[in-house]
């Protein structure tokens, strides 16, 4: 029995928003064999880094048989977060980062992740706005999408923007707001001993430490300037 071989295809992709955020829109090309599909959208209200993302999600999508997949972008923030396993590990992480923010756009990302493993995908990344051809279509189609009348909404933007708190980092500033990691309350510890350095001008007189994890918080109230009595001795 003949294995049928699997196709190569390559797949430019490019997006924006204007401004940023703003009307957005974004351009993907596919190619095999000679033949070319072109496809742009347009958002109401999105980012640039959107964008980028569904670029790349709607051109992978539209790809209906398992296939080796080159992808051109210009997107340091979709290549990097690919290449360099990010992305991967913010799933495992459930889409939460170090500080206890979740990771922004993670609605694509779960979506541009689970069309990967579907394929054999490789990422490129191409300078924008330098002559490649490709590139340069897709920026064109991307604008077609930004400037045209049927827009559509951005859900998974409109959905940040009413749980923006959830994306930012948490504050520590006193005794009992949570640590950033666990979620414990922080207490106040003064140091033991202070040592001050040669040309030092301030030093912290207590810090706020997490009992469960060991993290430790230098906050601006507790900032104080060194007098001329602190260096005496």
């Amino acid at each position: 029995m003949e294995i049928k071989a699997i196709p190569h295809i390559e797949l430019f992709t490019d997006g924006g928003a204007e401004p940023n955020p703003g009307k957005g829109g974004f351009g993907t090309i596919l190619k095999y064999k000679g033949r070319q599909k072109e496809f742009f959208a347009g958002y109401e209200l999105t980012t640039n880094n959107r964008m980028e993302l569904m670029a790349v999600i709607f051109g992978l999508e539209k790809i209906k048989t398992k296939a080796k997949v080159t992808v051109y972008s210009d997107s340091k923030y979709v290549v990097d977060s690919i290449e360099k396993g990010w992305a991967e590990n913010w799933e495992k992480n459930n889409w939460t980062k170090k500080k206890g923010n979740l990771v922004l756009n993670n609605d694509l990302w779960k979506r541009l992740l689970t069309v990967i493993k579907k394929h054999e995908v490789t990422f490129n990344w191409v300078k924008g706005h330098a002559g490649h051809v490709e590139n340069e279509r897709c920026d064109y189609l991307a604008n077609l999408g930004k400037n045209s009348e049927d827009k559509i909404k951005d859900e998974g933007y409109l959905d940040y923007l009413e749980h923006i708190e959830d994306y930012q980092e948490k504050s520590i500033e006193k005794e009992g707001d949570l640590c950033r990691k666990c979620n414990t309350p922080t207490v106040k510890k003064t140091p033991k001993k202070r040592k001050i350095k040669p040309n030092q001008s301030f030093y912290f007189e207590y810090y706020l430490y997490c009992p469960n994890c060991k993290a430790m918080y230098m906050v601006e109230d507790a900032k104080r300037d060194v007098s001329d009595e602190d260096t005496l001795f």
